[in-house]
C-alpha cells in the first residue's frame, strides 16, 4: 500500500473484454471504409468531368457542323432563298434537312431565312393548292416518316422564333395573316397551313408541339401582345395566332384524333384559358372551343385535373388577376352554348358544376351595393402560414357575376334535373344514383354561389324559374320519410363522409323557400297551397326542426377544427363543414320562424309541431344563464321551446335578476312627471331612454292635471298601476292609430301606423317594454 519506488507502471486491462488485437481491426475496417467512399466520391467526380467535358466538347462540334451547314445552306440556295423553288421542299431535296439542322431562333440571319420560307410555302400552296404533294411528292405514305419528322421541327422553328423574338414584334403578334409585310403573319399563317387537321400528320405534328410545352410559349406572346388590334386594320377579322391556336385545341386524344394526353400544367387550360379576358382577343377561338364536343372534352379534363393541379396554375398575372378567377371568367363565358344545347349531356353538366365549384369557393365574395345580408367566406385566403387579401380586377369581378346569369342558372339546372321528376318513383324508394349526383352538383355549387355573389341576382330565378325547389323537397321529403340520410354523404363529394346528408340541401332549399314565401299571398298559400301544399309543409317543420335541434343542441361543434380546410382521403380542398352548419342553422331558424307566422295567422298545424323533443329541466336550467348553448337558442329559435317551457326560464331569470340587485343593494328608483291628457308622449319622452337595469328598479310617477299642477299622493304602487292602465288603454286604442280591430274584436298592429306617427316604430318598441315592466311588476 506503500509507494515501493518501482518507477513502472501497470498494464492496462479494456474492461470491455476485447484485446488490443480487436481494437485494431476495428480501427483498420473503419480506416477501410473510409478510404473506399473517397475513392467512389473520386471517381464520380471525375466521371462529371468527364461528362461536362463531352458536352461542352460536343456542343462545339454541333455548332460547328451547324455553322457549315448554315454556309452550306446559303451557297445554294442564298441567304434570301432567292434560289428556292417548289421542288425544295420535297423529299429528295436537302433544303429542309439543312433548314431544321441549323435554324436558332436567337439569330436574326435564321429568322429572315425561316420567315422567307414560310413565304414560300403560302405562296407555293396558293399556287397548286395540294400542301401534302408540295412536302411529299406523289407517294406521301412511302416517305411520311421523313416528311413528319421535317414538319414537327419546322412547326416548332416557327414557334420559337415567334416567341423569341415576341418584344420585338409585339405590334404583329395580333395581326391577320393577309398582312404581306408582318415576319410573325407569314409564320403563323405558314403553321395553320401545317397544321390544318384535315392533312394526314397533323396529329403527330400537334402532339409532338403539345409535348413540347408550345402552349406555355403561346402564353407569353399573347400576354406580350398588343392589344389594340384596330390601329392594324384588322378588327373584325381572325388573328393567324388564333387560327393556329383554333387548329391546335381540337387535337384531344379522341378519336379520331391520336394525339396523346400531356400534363395538364402545360394544358390549353391551364396556359391558355387562365389568361384574363381571352375572348376578347379571340372571338373566333371561342366560337371554336364552345362547340359541344370541345367544351365537354375541356370541362372534363378540369374537372378531374384542376383540383389535384390547382397548384401549377401560372403565377405570371398581378395579385388581381389570380388563375382561378380568369380561367373561371372564361369558362363560364362560354358554356352557356354548350348547356344551350339540346344534345348536351347530364355528364357534362356534373363536371361543369363541379369546377366551377371549386374555382368559386377560390374566390373572395363578390360585393354589391345592395347584397342581402348571408353568411359568407373570410375575404382572405390562407396561402401556407401567410393571410393574403384577393381583391379581384372590377372588370374581372364584372365578367363573373355577368356570366353566371338568369340564363346560365336555368340551363343548368335544367340539364342537371332535367331527367328527375318532381314525383319521381315511389315515396317508399330512396333516390337513385343519378338524382343523388344531379342534387349534390346543384347544391355544391348553388350553396357556393350563394357566398360568393350577390344574393338579390339569382334568388328569383331560382325560385320561379327553375324547377329546383319542388326537385329538392321531393328528394328531401323521400330521404326523410326512408331514414336514408345516413347513406347521403359518401356520395356527396362536396361534404366529409360523416357530415349528415341532409346538411347541404338544406343550405340552398331554404334561402329560395324562404324567398317564396315572401312573395306570396294568403290565397296562394293557404287556399292554392303554393309553392307547396299545406302537408309537405307540415312534413318540411319537422324536417327543419330536428335539423335546427340537432345544429344547435345536439352537435354543435361535430368538426373541432373550425375555420380549416378539411379534407377526405383524395386530399381534395374541402369547405368548412362547420361553415355550412352555421349557415344551415341561420337560415333554418328564419324560415321556421317564417313558417310559424304563417301558422299564427291561419292555423294549420298544432303549434307543437315547431317544439323541440329534448326540452327537459336540464334545458330549462342552462338557458336561465347566458353564455350557455340553451341560452343561445333561446335567443336563435325560440320557437324550438314550448311556450310553458319559456315563461319557466324567464320567471327563473327575473328571479335571478332580483335576488342579485337585492344582493347588491341595487334599487333604482326614477320619478316621472306625466300629463294625463299626454300619458303616452310623456311616458315615451321620458321612459324610452331608461336602461335595462332602470327598467327592473322601482319607478315613481307623479301625475299632472291640466292646470299644471302635481296631483296630490304617494306612488306606493297604485299610482303606478293606474298610470299602466291608463298609458296601456290610450296605446291600444284603435283611435290612436297603433293597432286595428278585427272583426271580432282582435288587435292587431295598423299596417299604416307610419302615416299617423313618424315614430311608430320607437313606439312598439316602447310599448314591448312597458309590458315586459308590467309582467315584472306583477311576478313581484
Amino acid at each position: 500500500m506503500f509507494f515501493s519506488g518501482d518507477p513502472t507502471t501497470r498494464k492496462r486491462v479494456d474492461l470491455g473484454g476485447r484485446s488490443s488485437k480487436e481494437r485494431d481491426r476495428q480501427k483498420l475496417l473503419e480506416q477501410t471504409r473510409l478510404e473506399r467512399n473517397r475513392r467512389l466520391w473520386l471517381r464520380q467526380q471525375n466521371s462529371a468531368a468527364l461528362k461536362i467535358q463531352k458536352y461542352f466538347r460536343g456542343r462545339k462540334v454541333v455548332e460547328v457542323e451547324r455553322a457549315n451547314v448554315r454556309e452550306q445552306f446559303y451557297k445554294n440556295y442564298g441567304k434570301d432563298c432567292h434560289h428556292v423553288d417548289r421542288h425544295c421542299f420535297g423529299p429528295d431535296s436537302e433544303f429542309l434537312r439543312q433548314l431544321i439542322f441549323f435554324v436558332n431562333a436567337w439569330n436574326m440571319n435564321d429568322f429572315s431565312v425561316l420567315v422567307e420560307t414560310c413565304r414560300f410555302i403560302q405562296h407555293f400552296v396558293r399556287e397548286s393548292g395540294d400542301v401534302v404533294e408540295l412536302f411529299a411528292g406523289t407517294d406521301y405514305l412511302s416517305n411520311h416518316s421523313l416528311v413528319v419528322y421535317r414538319l414537327k421541327r419546322l412547326s416548332f422553328a416557327c414557334i420559337q422564333a415567334i416567341h423569341h423574338n415576341r418584344n420585338q414584334l409585339k405590334d404583329q403578334l395580333l395581326m391577320t395573316g393577309e398582312e404581306p409585310s408582318a415576319s410573325t403573319a407569314i409564320l403563323l399563317q405558314a403553321l395553320v397551313l401545317i397544321l390544318d387537321p384535315k392533312l394526314p400528320w397533323a396529329c403527330k405534328t400537334v402532339g409532338y408541339l403539345l409535348q413540347r410545352n408550345v402552349f406555355s410559349l403561346f402564353r407569353e406572346v399573347i400576354l406580350t401582345a398588343k392589344e389594340n388590334i384596330n390601329a392594324n386594320g384588322s378588327f373584325g377579322k381572325v388573328s393567324a395566332l388564333e387560327h393556329v391556336l383554333a387548329c391546335m385545341i381540337s387535337h384531344v386524344g379522341q378519336s379520331p384524333c391520336i394525339c396523346t394526353n400531356v400534363d395538364p400544367q402545360w394544358s390549353f387550360s391551364f396556359q391558355i384559358l387562365t389568361i384574363p379576358f381571352l375572348w376578347k382577343k379571340f372571338p373566333y377561338l371561342k366560337e371554336v372551343f364552345a362547340s359541344r364536343s370541345l367544351t365537354q372534352y375541356y370541362t372534363n379534363q378540369m374537372a378531374l385535373c384542376v383540383q389535384n393541379h390547382a397548384n401549377v396554375l401560372p403565377t405570371d398575372m398581378l395579385n388581381e388577376f389570380p388563375g382561378y378567377a380568369c380561367i373561371l371568367g372564361n369558362i363560364l363565358e362560354t358554356t352557356g352554348a354548350a348547356l344551350s344545347q339540346p344534345d348536351c349531356s347530364f355528364e357534362m353538366a356534373l363536371d361543369l358544376a363541379a369546377v366551377t365549384t371549386f374555382l368559386l369557393e377560390a374566390l373572395p365574395p363578390i360585393k354589391s351595393s345592395s347584397r342581402e345580408s348571408s353568411t359568407v367566406g373570410e375575404d382572405d385566403m390562407i396561402i401556407g402560414d401567410e393571410s393574403v387579401e384577393i381583391v379581384l380586377d372590377d372588370n374581372l369581378q364584372q365578367q363573373i357575376t355577368n356570366a353566371i346569369d338568369s340564363r346560365f342558372l336555368v340551363q343548368l339546372t335544367n340539364v342537371l334535373f332535367g331527367g328527375i321528376s318532381t314525383a319521381h318513383g315511389s315515396h317508399n324508394e330512396g333516390p337513385d344514383d343519378k338524382e343523388v349526383a344531379a342534387v349534390a352538383a346543384a347544391c355544391a355549387f348553388l350553396h357556393v354561389t350563394f357566398n360568393t355573389l350577390p344574393l338579390e341576382r339569382i334568388m328569383t330565378v331560382l325560385a320561379y324559374r327553375t324547377e329546383l325547389v319542388p326537385v329538392l323537397w321531393n328528394f328531401m321529403k323521400r330521404c326523410h320519410q326512408n331514414q336514408k340520410w345516413s347513406s347521403l354523404p359518401e356520395r356527396f363529394s362536396y361534404l366529409l363522409g360523416d357530415a349528415p346528408g341532409w346538411l347541404l340541401p338544406l343550405s340552398v332549399f331554404c334561402p329560395v323557400y324562404k324567398h317564396m314565401l315572401m312573395i306570396v299571398d294568403n290565397e296562394e298559400f293557404y287556399e292554392q297551397e303554393k309553392p307547396l301544399s299545406l302537408k309537405d309543409v307540415r312534413c318540411l317543420i319537422v324536417i327543419l326542426r330536428q335539423a335546427l335541434w340537432q345544429i344547435l343542441w345536439v352537435n354543435p361543434s361535430a368538426h373541432p377544427s373550425s375555420g380549416k380546410f378539411i379534407s377526405n382521403t383524395s386530399g381534395h380542398k374541402k369547405h368548412p363543414v362547420e361553415a355550412i352548419q352555421s349557415r344551415v342553422g341561420t337560415v333554418a331558424s328564419e324560415l321556421l320562424s317564417q313558417l310559424q307566422d304563417w301558422n299564427n295567422r291561419r292555423q294549420f298545424t298544432p303549434p307543437s309541431d315547431f317544439h323541440a323533443d329534448g326540452v327537459n329541466d336540464y334545458f330549462i336550467s342552462q338557458a336561465v344563464m347566458e353564455g350557455t348553448k340553451a341560452h343561445d337558442i333561446l335567443k336563435q329559435a325560440p320557437f324550438l321551446i314550448p311556450f310553458t317551457s319559456r315563461v319557466k326560464i324567464f320567471t327563473s331569470q327575473l328571479a335571478s335578476v332580483r335576488h342579485r340587485q337585492e344582493a347588491h343593494g341595487v334599487f333604482t328608483r326614477n320619478r316621472f312627471r306625466i300629463r294625463r291628457d299626454h300619458i303616452l308622449e310623456d311616458a315615451y319622452n321620458q321612459m324610452s331612454a331608461l336602461s335595462e337595469e332602470d327598467l327592473r328598479g322601482l319607478i315613481r310617477v307623479t301625475f299632472v292635471n291640466e292646470f299644471g299642477v302635481e296631483e296630490a299622493g304617494i306612488d306606493g304602487g297604485g299610482i303606478f298601476k293606474d298610470f299602466m292602465e291608463n298609458i296601456t288603454r290610450a296605446a291600444f286604442d284603435v283611435q290612436y292609430g297603433l293597432f286595428k280591430e278585427t272583426a271580432d274584436h282582435l288587435l292587431y298592429p295598423n299596417p299604416g301606423s307610419g302615416m299617423i306617427h313618424e315614430q311608430h316604430l320607437q313606439f312598439f318598441h316602447f310599448l314591448g317594454s312597458l309590458l315586459a315592466k308590467l309582467y315584472l311588476s306583477w311576478a313581484y
